[in-house]
């Protein structure tokens, strides 16, 4: 089914790209993204974590639209997709995989994890951002997995925004950034995780926890013991770690909390300019009701399943800023506290 994007404005943020007409795909109708794929062409496609802007991930060519459509620095390395174990080994150039690397991936893959392992000399330095170094992961969604095996070799794959903005989990969010600067968007549905994949440098001992995300980093230390964090002012190793990313246009504002009272002493102090504003909050937080709301759930899977949708939707209020009111570090909540991070432009502790 045809819809014509070419009619939406040149995106803030994104290079000048030549308009093109762009097409709704149904999970059944792959073959025209594989063709334009292996063409040489991007495609944005769903993932279990959000939807992802793939490219052949051995055609540099290929690998430098993303950037252009994106808007996206060229220092910002990307993830492959892959099927499996087997073509992951196809990647790195060590002849026996590293044992955290085979742990992490036997337990999580497929599925919401990435890790980083010594890069091929195969794979584009576009790619790699010039780091010796590559991110992997083997997605879940079986329409992702079905593009990788149609094309036959990795997907490079960031989120298929505009760089800077919220992540799209939902065919929509997709349509609203790159409509008319892709050829096809396939429709998967709302993604189920909701935010990206965890990121694990697998070079380091400790393993390093480059990025947490859908797998918790509670999870990856089951496997593999004794974890650690990038030091501030190296160079960034995995997407997400050095730009200021997820933002909304609106203002965002994290106020580090979830109850009320959080909310009115901040709205006291560093809020009180604002006169309307909309809350993204968990379940049971009461927002006043001249202000709109989204929920976050009840618990961490649900915030982080809702977190970037809510941002969306709020973003199109007449709110004059966003108030996301988050405080917990558990599972998944460290995942949507370094979104929030990135995201916010003030933070109320």
């Amino acid at each position: 089914m045809g819809v014509d994007g070419s009619t939406t404005a040149n995106a803030i943020r994104a290079r000048k790209v030549d308009p093109v007409k762009t097409i709704r795909l149904t999970p059944e109708e792959l073959a025209p993204a594989i063709q334009a794929l292996l063409k040489g062409e991007v495609v944005a496609f769903p993932t279990e974590t959000v939807y992802g802007l793939g490219a052949h991930g051995l055609r540099a060519d290929a690998v430098a639209r993303i950037f252009a459509v994106k808007g996206r620095p060229a220092d910002n390395p990307l993830i492959l997709h892959v099927l499996d174990q087997k073509a992951l080994r196809r990647l790195t150039v060590d002849d026996e995989m590293d044992p955290a690397a085979i742990a992490l991936t036997e337990a999580f893959w497929p599925g919401p994890l990435t890790v980083v392992v010594p890069a091929a000399p195969t794979i584009p330095r576009e790619v790699t951002a010039g780091l010796p170094t590559v991110a992997v992961r083997a997605p879940s969604h079986p329409v992702a997995r079905a593009l990788i095996a149609g094309v036959g070799v990795p997907i490079a794959a960031p989120s298929a925004n505009l760089s800077g903005r919220p992540s799209p989990t939902t065919f929509a969010a997709v349509w609203e950034d790159l409509a008319g600067r892709v050829p096809y968007i396939i429709d998967g549905g709302r993604c189920a995780v909701g935010v990206e994949s965890t990121v694990v440098d697998c070079t380091t001992r400790p393993v390093t926890i480059l990025r947490p995300g859908g797998i918790s980093v509670e999870m990856v230390a089951s496997v593999v013991g004794e974890v650690q964090y990038p030091h501030p002012g190296g160079p960034a190793r995995a997407p997400g770690m050095k730009y200021r990313h997820y933002a909304p246009k609106k203002e965002l504002i994290w106020v580090v909390g979830s109850e009320t009272r959080d909310l009115v002493r901040a709205r006291g102090a560093e809020l009180s300019s604002y006169r309307t504003l909309a809350v993204i909050a968990p379940h049971g937080v009461v927002a006043p009701p001249e202000w709109p709301s989204a929920s976050l759930g009840a618990d961490e899977v649900s915030a982080a399943h809702e977190l970037f949708s809510a941002i969306r939707r709020m973003d199109q209020t007449d709110a004059e800023a966003i108030v996301v009111m988050w405080s917990s570090l558990k599972g998944l909540g460290q995942a949507v506290a370094n979104r929030l991070e990135k995201a916010a432009s003030m933070k109320v502790e």
